[in-house]
């Protein structure tokens, strides 16, 4: 009688999980959260160590480059967070004679690590949930999403989810909608009509025949999740993620959710216009604070997108990455299945620097320029074009985050790359060097 009771009971909760979805799981034994050791030794990293990690970024701040925030943890622990140099330097291209110095709760535009640590912990909880698979075409939930008669490239119908979050699936890696000159007939300054537009754009080359990093591949994900949850990107990610963490220093569009610019680093010195260089309608000229930087997500979308538009802190950000590290799971809560989060970061059978939506390091050193020399195989994580990135490292328990503000200086030269910023060409810009410190810290 006792075990026939014991396998009801099971078989009663096997079916209780199975009708919750859409919900993060509540776990009832608590598995380890992050906590901050007194000594780096005890997280296994020598003092000298860390030292020239100081030394380097020091260095830098000395030399001109604006502002840093670094956090790394290892077995849990917090081994260092530190913060260097300012948050602003610069008011238009007039240096302030006051540089603003950087906060522990400074936020950052994190870029591209949006892709991350909004859209794809979204589609990993949703794949975890049995919401969606990575084998369904884009066009079960974009129904609109087909190729135009008169294309000179086609294959739409055959686009998986997986294909987009691979980069592979034929995009360019962008449309600049916010310019009419560059956009053509896909210029559009609303979000909704952007989200009319992106279904339409054409293919650059023809699916899974090549790895082309795009922003499109990701403005599309956020259009699915949206599609799948029936909210808008920045309030499911919150909803569902930063708020049960309780972190309230990771949001979309902060200045309209209460945050003040004095806790906000400043990235470009003269809007979008490359310190004059560029015009298009509505660009900003004033020095960028609070607002996403990337074009596409400010002008275009409102600031909510999946590939940019995402504000966090170091502190909130290591919490993300324990998440990973700890398989999908955080304090009382599970946000997706181990087993799901492994397909996502694992190496893509043509290019194993690509997993899905996470860049690998691999092999043959191709990604030391973002992992350093010393990483392992398995280590993943992405950049941010405004100067961010983030590194996971399972083989070593290791994570680290690094924001920068690289882009609040001015551009080399606009007429040749106006693109390249002062900020890109120090060692903290540069990401590897510090990352390759980091590992050479380690006992």
């Amino acid at each position: 009688m006792l075990r026939t009771g014991l396998q009801t009971a099971v078989l009663a909760l096997m079916l209780l999980l199975l009708f919750v979805p859409t919900e993060v799981v509540a776990m009832s034994n608590e598995p380890t959260i992050l906590k901050k050791v007194k000594n780096p030794e005890e997280a296994g990293f020598t003092k000298a160590g860390l030292a020239k990690v100081d030394k380097l970024i020091e260095n830098d701040i000395e030399n001109g480059f604006p502002g840093a925030s670094l956090i790394i943890i290892k077995d849990r622990k917090i081994a260092k967070e530190s913060r260097y140099g300012y948050q602003q330097v610069y008011d238009g291209l007039e240096k302030l004679k006051h540089p603003k110095k950087l906060k522990k709760e400074t936020l950052y535009d994190l870029a591209s690590n949006t892709k991350m640590y909004a859209t794809n912990i979204a589609l990993q909880h949703l794949v975890s949930t049995g919401q969606i698979a990575l084998t369904d075409k884009v066009s079960a939930y974009i129904p609109e999403f087909k190729d135009k008669a008169d294309a000179d490239i086609k294959g739409k119908d055959t686009i998986l989810i997986q294909d987009l979050l691979q980069h592979q699936a034929g995009f360019p890696a962008s449309i600049e909608f916010h310019d009419p000159n560059a956009a053509g007939v896909f210029y559009s300054q609303d979000r909704d009509r952007t989200l009319e537009l992106l279904p339409q754009v054409p293919l650059e080359y023809e699916p899974r025949t090549n790895h082309l990093y795009s922003d499109i591949d990701y403005m599309l994900l956020g259009v699915i999740v949206e599609r799948v949850t029936g909210k808008q990107l920045d309030t499911f990610v919150e909803e569902t993620f930063y708020k049960p963490l309780h972190l309230s220093n990771t949001m979309f569009n902060p200045l309209d959710k209460g945050v003040k610019k004095k806790d906000i680093a400043a990235t470009e010195r003269l809007g979008n216009t490359r310190d004059g260089y560029i015009s298009f309608p509505h660009i900003r000229h004033e020095t960028i604070i609070g607002e996403v930087h990337d074009e596409k997500s400010y002008y275009a979308m409102n600031g909510i997108a999946g590939h940019a538009g995402l504000f966090s802190t170091t502190a909130d950000m290591a919490v993300l990455l324990q998440v990973m590290l700890n398989g999908g799971d955080y304090g009382a809560h599970r946000f997706f299945d181990e087993a799901v989060m492994d397909e996502f970061t694992a190496a893509s059978p043509t290019n194993e620097t690509y997993g899905l939506g996470w860049r690998r390091n691999g092999s043959g050193g191709k990604m030391d320029w973002m992992f350093g020399s010393l990483a392992s195989e398995t280590a993943y994580g992405h950049t941010g074009w405004t100067g961010t990135v983030t590194i996971i490292d399972p083989a070593y328990d290791l994570g680290i985050v690094l924001l920068t503000n690289k882009k609040h200086t001015p551009v080399v030269n606009p007429e040749q790359n106006s693109n390249l910023f002062a900020g890109d060409e120090y060692a903290t810009g540069d990401y590897g060097p510090i990352v390759q410190a980091i590992y050479e810290a380690m006992r």
